[in-house]
């Protein structure tokens, strides 16, 4: 029988290796971590309990889980890649690393986050940059990169990670591993940084996870939820024949770029594998008010109140800084803070002056638009979405993209729950992967959906330095 150690040992060992290479890890446990180890082997030495209980009881018992720096892991660093004097420690678990470690797992470190996580690139002025295993010049995207690029590197069995703009969806697609952002509340989000009182934001922002093997996805998801009801619907079982499947090509808004054709073959593969298969029709749709997505989303983003940022410090307001001021730090080279953080506060500044009757027609359109999410996708529906326009690009490429990055963003306003899947290698063998989503509570369909596309199509696959691709990182 392998010991706990022996698999906590392997998981560190791995981490040692690739981090030189990735630059994913913020901050480790690794002792902290054997000494749980050697306490569960010592438990299961001694217990009376059989393995049916211990499973049902204790269902992630000794098993390596890495959390992105976001959310709070007692004792460890909780800065979020804010450069301070004293940097932030955690004093307690968040909510969901408490339920991992009531289930037996076994933190091994916090990985690196874009400042307060408000970048698709995962760096900040703490840690610096987080490349991608497939290619260490292209970024592993954002927020949640240092998780992504740990688990496709085969560093992590289960990643804790947060979605409040694509930030686990999209470094999921750039690393070629399954992402999923749970329904409305179904997962706490107390203990995250950043975070805010508005009554929206449970609906816009969740912590999620990512796994290399898509039938991990329900054993994570139901160690993390909150509710009996969401326990349930991370479990439910479905026959792809008894679904319904529709399928976008693009947003069809002038403001994104259609996907390439890697993308576009991606989608077109995955619908004649269901319709010769399972004998489903999977039929092409149009959600007129998707052509707003970009304005709707950057509209609710930007209206969210007191969410936490070196502008608005929650927990000590003297401590708030002055954007204008911050700016022109930066122009001089002066600034503590990323480019990219004082754009989300110049950008917030601004949307809070948003007039009335323009936010009033957003929200509008919001509505219409989930209503017809709901009555076309039903309680047994799911629509087929590209996760993003290419593969990873370079990280200088990512501001480029930035009205791309809605493709992702439009579910986080619209509350819906998705699962991103990996399916397959473009032209330049890297990853590139689509977003299977559905109506709120139903988030087995999404994961019935990505457990199929793994069996079809093989999900995660080791990067590897070959010709073609002299930059990987080898498994």
């Amino acid at each position: 029988m392998i010991r706990c150690e022996e698999v906590i040992v392997a998981y560190v060992e791995r981490c040692k290796k690739v981090n030189p290479v990735l630059n994913a890890i913020v901050e480790n446990r690794y002792e902290a971590a054997l000494r749980e180890a050697r306490e569960i082997d010592e438990f299961l030495k001694s217990t009376a309990m059989d393995e049916e209980k211990i499973a049902r009881e204790k269902p992630l018992l000794g098993v390596p889980v890495t959390v992105k720096e976001s959310i709070a892991v007692r004792g460890m660093s909780h800065s979020v890649g804010i450069r301070e004097s004293s940097p932030s420690r955690a004093s307690r678990d968040a909510d969901a690393v408490a339920k991992i470690r009531e289930a037996g797992g076994v933190p091994l470190l916090v990985s690196n986050t874009p400042e307060l996580c408000m970048w698709w690139h995962t760096f900040n002025k703490v840690t610096g940059d987080t490349r991608n295993p497939y290619d260490t010049r292209r970024t592993p995207g954002g927020s949640s990169g240092g998780e992504a690029a740990l688990l496709a590197a085969g560093a992590s069995v289960l990643s804790l990670c947060s979605d409040i703009a694509g930030s686990a969806r999209l470094p999921a697609m750039f690393c070629g591993v399954f992402g999923h952002k749970p329904s409305p509340d179904w997962v706490s989000v107390k203990g995250h940084k950043p975070g805010s009182t508005d009554i929206n934001w449970p609906s816009f922002f969740s912590i999620g996870g990512m796994v290399r093997y898509a039938i991990d996805l329900p054993l994570l998801l139901t160690t993390i939820s909150q509710s009996n009801e969401a326990k349930i619907g991370f479990n439910k079982k479905v026959y792809l024949k008894d679904m319904k499947f529709f399928y976008m090509i693009d947003s069809g808004s002038i403001m994104t770029n259609s996907p390439n054709s890697d993308m576009k073959y991606a989608i077109r593969k995955l619908v004649e594998h269901l319709e010769t298969t399972h004998g489903v029709t999977v039929q092409k749709i149009n959600f007129e008010n998707m052509k707003s997505a970009f304005e709707l989303c950057l509209t609710i983003l930007l209206r969210l109140r007191n969410v936490y940022s070196m502008f608005n410090r929650l927990d000590n307001p003297k401590k708030s800084k002055n954007v204008l001021f911050e700016v022109l730090k930066y122009i001089f080279f002066l600034s503590s803070y990323t480019y990219p953080a004082l754009l989300y506060g110049l950008l917030k500044s601004t949307g809070e002056r948003f007039p009335r009757s323009y936010y009033n027609n957003m929200m509008e359109k919001k509505t219409q638009l989930k209503k017809q999410f709901e009555e076309t996708l039903g309680s047994n529906g799911v629509l087929i979405y590209p996760s993003f326009v290419s593969s990873a690009p370079y990280p200088h490429e990512i501001i480029y993209n930035a009205c791309n990055f809605t493709y992702l963003m439009i579910f986080n306003a619209l509350g819906l729950p998705v699962t991103q899947c990996p399916l397959g290698f473009d032209r330049n063998q890297l990853p590139i992967g689509l977003q299977i989503v559905a109506n709120p509570g139903c988030d087995y369909l999404t994961i019935a959906v990505a457990q199929e596309i793994e069996k079809a199509f093989g999900g995660w696959r080791e990067p590897s330095m070959t010709k073609g691709n002299p930059y990987g990182t080898e498994t």
